[in-house]
């Protein structure tokens, strides 16, 4: 393995380990709201103003269309989240934030930030390059 792959690997192994140490925070930030980690975790991954088809979030969570159906549908019945038809084909349902939906998120995303997590630790010259760097690496299609 070459010094690059070596690097990729360290890398990749280090995004996980901080995932998983810092996923835990997720069941307390969803409990003050009454939401299991999975529903936190979809609203983080619905943007405001940007739908999203249930079928990418499906294989965001890798699983199967069932679990986005009834994970929606919980949502939907708090008024959280809405389903509709996309513009573009009819037959592809997205999701969106209802203003509800989008203070609870800003909510959650305020409360994950503002604990001592190690984030805070980095500067904000090194959060913002944290920043693009992941941005460089998620698909935002």
């Amino acid at each position: 393995m070459n010094r690059a792959d070596q690097d990729a690997c360290r890398a990749w192994q280090l995004l996980m380990k901080f995932f998983f140490a810092q996923r835990g925070h997720l069941p307390a930030s969803g409990a003050e709201f009454d939401l299991s980690p999975i529903q936190c975790h979809v609203l983080h991954l619905i943007e405001p103003g940007r739908p999203l088809p249930m079928s990418r979030l499906a294989d965001t969570l890798s699983c199967d269309a069932s679990n986005v159906t009834g994970l929606v549908d919980r949502l939907e019945s708090r008024g959280l989240v809405r389903r509709r038809p996309s513009p573009r084909d009819r037959r592809v349902k997205v999701l969106h934030l209802t203003p509800t939906g989008a203070r609870l998120r800003a909510r959650l995303l305020r409360q994950m930030a503002g604990r001592s997590l190690p984030l805070s630790r980095l500067s904000l010259d090194q959060q913002r390059t944290l920043v693009k760097i992941l941005e460089a690496l998620v698909d935002e299609k």
